[in-house]
């Protein structure tokens, strides 16, 4: 098993699963706001080399999750998204295009399947067939900032 290994030119990761939502270029929910809306589940397949890896995820309600949007541009830094009235650094948006796009996303988890290495999620704004790179279980006591605050642009 590769776990992530760094290399001359950067970093490598192992995929442990991906996931699997009813999305696709041109209908995925733009954050997940709108994709709790759409009240559609999503499942996250784990690969059996790292299903272990799920003892006591079950204590975890939500779940932080990152994956790789591999099929993005990696080459935007500035952009006008439509919400803005200014063009902004890809550092200060939550957009794919960046020069790694991980994504990143917070879930309430709706089952798992340990043996199997399914766990059904409440949403996810993710592509079918996105590889998933981890879970983490989401601490409220930790996690959570209710005074965080973005200004607008």
């Amino acid at each position: 098993m590769t776990i992530a290994t760094k290399t001359a030119r950067g970093f490598s990761f192992t995929q442990i699963g991906h996931v699997r939502t009813p999305w696709a270029r041109g209908n995925c929910p733009r954050n997940m706001a709108a994709a709790r809306e759409a009240c559609r589940p999503a499942t996250l397949m784990i690969d059996p080399p790292w299903r272990e890896g799920l003892l006591g995820l079950d204590r975890a309600t939500h779940l932080i999750l990152l994956g790789w949007l591999g099929d993005c541009d990696r080459n935007v830094l500035v952009q006008k998204p439509p919400h803005l009235s200014s063009e902004q650094g890809c550092f200060s948006l939550r957009t794919p295009a960046r020069p790694n796009p991980i994504a990143v996303s917070i879930v309430r988890r709706s089952s798992l399947g340990m043996a199997a290495g399914l766990i059904t999620v409440d949403a996810l704004d993710w592509y079918d067939g996105t590889a998933l790179l981890d879970i983490k279980p989401y601490y409220a006591t930790t996690d959570s900032h209710p005074e965080a605050n973005v200004a607008d642009a």
